[in-house]
């Protein structure tokens, strides 16, 4: 099924473009809906469990009003600007010289492949539902049923020779007072760090960090280290997530009908 939540594809769909000509002098407005969001109050304290850490459980929606908001007509808020990502050279030659559909037909959920890590949070339009219980973090998001169970006691990874590439990686994870810290290593190869072209080395290393301030609000930020494919670390802005009461709902990806027509535009577009 499709939710109306996945504001990137209905609000292209409903977008008054505007261009002013010789011809016509008015002055438009670009709109993307009629919906003027209503922003959830943090609601107190938040939650914990039985152990005293943060209780993350819940469903989570992207922004801060609890639910989808496709229709806004209040644009996204620009958060503090990002640090430039410090792709080595080569690799941001490569991912420069990608076109829109050559990204768009390689995206793993394009490909009915899953988004991995930390794709579950950043390539995923529909919503979240954390399980938090002593020593396990459960996260299960609508798009493809992607699912992950992460222990949180604190434990190291697999040795070197029980490690094996995996779309979510070996995760562990622990706790930095109230932030649950996430550290993922041994990533698939085929997944994204983002859905915009940027791929990762074997080497790749995730670090996520969750933290939830209020009853209301969660939040959500991540490190890459990757000496594969970047001459540093990165790490993105906190991105907001706000409680839902919706249920998730069943959402498999089946084999995508315009993926052979984007590749052929691909072979188009680059003269083959």
């Amino acid at each position: 099924m499709v939710r109306a939540h996945i504001g990137v594809m209905l609000a292209a769909t409903c977008l008054l473009s505007v261009a002013t000509t010789a011809q016509d002098e008015r002055t438009y407005v670009e709109a993307i809906g009629n919906v003027r969001p209503v922003a959830l109050p943090p609601g107190g304290d938040p939650p914990r469990l039985a152990d005293g850490h943060i209780d993350f459980s819940g469903v989570w929606f992207a922004g801060s009003t609890g639910k989808a908001n496709a229709w806004s007509v209040v644009p996204d808020e620009q958060g503090s600007a990002q640090a430039p990502i410090p792709f080595q050279p080569w690799a941001k030659a490569k991912i420069d010289s990608m076109s829109r559909t050559e990204i768009e037909v390689n995206r793993p959920n394009v490909r009915c492949q899953p988004v991995g890590t930390p794709g579950m949070f950043n390539q995923n339009p529909y919503p979240h539902q954390i399980i938090s219980k002593p020593g396990m973090f459960v996260h299960l998001i609508e798009s493809d049923m992607n699912w992950r169970v992460v222990h949180t006691d604190g434990r190291a990874h697999k040795g070197e020779l029980d490690l094996e590439p995996l779309y979510n990686g070996d995760q562990v994870a622990g706790w930095e007072g109230d932030t649950l810290v996430i550290d993922t290593i041994s990533l698939h190869p085929s997944t994204w760090i983002q859905s915009n072209g940027w791929f990762h080395g074997a080497n790749a290393h995730v670090i996520e960090r969750l933290r939830r301030p209020s009853m209301n609000y969660l939040e959500w930020q991540f490190t890459v280290e990757d000496p594969d494919v970047l001459t540093g670390p990165w790490t993105s802005n906190w991105s907001t997530y706000s409680l839902g009461a919706e249920d998730l709902n069943e959402n498999y990806c089946t084999n995508n009908e315009n993926v052979e027509q984007l590749e052929r535009l691909v072979e188009v577009q680059s003269g083959n």
